[in-house]
């Protein structure tokens, strides 16, 4: 008796990558390896704020003049994000971000041995140039990685390791500057960068879903070729090879992503709302140094500390987008900004100490979402719509936040509080706005999808 045998049958080839599932250990690594690398970019960004009076001191500079540690290094990375979403889409994301963190990481820990102020301020835009990577690649890393239903929780999760990052930061530079100096804290926060940067290249999973761009070129041409008649052949042929032949896609369309009505409330979201929450936590400390609160240093540079809130309103909103969608709580989570700006208005420190709280969690409620969003709405050129998302973002954080300097140094406080809500509530509207067809979907029973990635798309 001979038993028939069945050769199985093979695996279709060529599937498009749907992404690591939520829960799997690829999702769970990715996350990991993107926390750490959200780590080492704020930490090293930001190592300078909390340093600013000793700077001033030791370099013989002003205030102002030692406040550019900061400023340049923000710049340079607003400056990068746009240069570096070229590259990936050349060499990779995964590639490029290890490239800039460890950039960063080496110019990190030359630059406690800078002289002089122009010296260090140089190395620090420098920095920032190498810390762009990160966030300009972060989320057009995960949305090819990660299955479309699950990138919102992704974008917050992320979010959530930047904000973690920019807290060690300021916290770890602090302490360690009291004790052996500002030049032992910025090198103890490279440091802790060059860790938290090998532990993003040894986490990170293989690349699977990125395709480059001379190869999206040529597999486009392809398929119009395939599709048309034979007697349209040649032409078709001449139509591929020419694009083939150019090394990337016509700028053009690499910038459509601006006449988006949608991706342009986004950009202007990051504009707006970062602008806002930096002037907030650049001048509160000195309005309670000052009568009748008169607070000691030590104590307004723990208001750094009101950052967890955001490191957990960034996941929470995610989930919550699961259930009412990414319009709805982008809005929510706006309007919760504006009331936190406007409840440090009275002078009486416990309003102060939670409308900070309320500030920091509707910001990175929003800004985990918004950023998440744009890899979704980018069907096309998504590393540039990213860029274009993060140059807004540090654009915003440069111009507004030194607008915001002006008011309150004009006008007083409550005139920059007010301000900030107004330009939040104005945010909130154009989010109404650009983004109705959640909420039109939801008015017809269509919504299905177990994520707000999907729900709202």
């Amino acid at each position: 008796m001979t038993a028939s045998r069945e050769a199985p049958a093979a695996p279709p080839r060529d599937l498009p990558w749907g992404g690591h599932a939520k829960g799997s250990r690829g999702y769970r690594r990715l996350l990991a390896a993107l926390a750490c690398a959200g780590v080492a970019t704020f930490a090293q960004l930001y190592s300078t704020q909390a340093l600013l009076p000793r700077l001033s001191s030791d370099l013989g500079v002003d205030a102002a003049q030692a406040a550019l540690t900061v400023s340049f290094a923000t710049l340079g990375l607003a400056g990068s994000v746009l240069p570096w979403s070229f590259v990936a889409d050349r060499v990779g994301r995964v590639p490029a971000m290890t490239a800039g963190v460890m950039a960063a990481t080496l110019l990190g820990l030359i630059a406690p041995f800078a002289p002089g102020i122009g010296l260090l301020v140089a190395l620090r835009c420098l920095e920032g140039v190498a810390l762009g990577a990160v966030p300009a690649l972060a989320v057009a890393y995960l949305t090819e990685e990660i299955s479309t239903a699950h990138t919102a929780l992704a974008a917050g999760t992320y979010v959530a390791g930047t904000t973690v990052g920019g807290l060690l930061g300021r916290l770890v530079a602090g302490p360690i500057s009291d004790v052996w100096g500002w030049r032992a804290a910025i090198f103890a926060v490279a440091a802790l960068g060059a860790v938290a940067a090998g532990a993003f290249i040894a986490l990170a999973p293989r690349q699977r879903g990125f395709v480059p761009a001379n190869r999206r070129a040529q597999s486009a041409a392809s398929q119009a070729a395939a599709s048309q008649p034979a007697a349209s052949q040649s032409a078709v042929a001449r139509l591929a090879a020419s694009q083939a032949s150019a090394s990337q896609p016509a700028v053009a369309g690499r910038l459509a992503a601006l006449f988006n009505r949608r991706l342009g409330a986004l950009y202007f979201q990051a504009f707006a709302l970062m602008g806002g929450f930096v002037a907030i936590y650049n001048f509160l400390g000195f309005r309670l140094e000052l009568p009748p609160f008169a607070l000691p240093t030590a104590f307004t540079s723990l208001l750094f500390l009101a950052y967890l809130s955001g490191t957990f309103s960034s996941g929470y909103a995610a989930r919550l987008s699961g259930r009412f969608g990414r319009r709805a709580v982008i809005i929510a989570s706006i309007a919760l900004m504006a009331a936190g700006v406007l409840l440090t208005i009275p002078d009486w420190l416990p309003s102060i100490l939670a409308g900070l709280l309320l500030l920091t969690a509707g910001f990175f409620g929003a800004h985990g979402l918004g950023s998440g969003w744009i890899g979704t709405l980018a069907t096309a050129g998504r590393a540039q719509a990213a860029a274009l998302y993060n140059l807004a973002y540090y654009a915003g954080s440069s111009l507004v936040g030194w607008l915001g300097g002006l008011v309150f140094q004009s006008f007083g406080w409550s005139w920059l509080a007010v301000g900030t809500g107004a330009v939040a509530l104005g945010t909130a509207a154009v989010a109404a706005v650009a983004h109705p067809a959640a909420l039109a979907s939801q008015r017809r029973g269509l919504v299905t999808a177990p994520e707000g990635a999907a729900r709202d798309r």
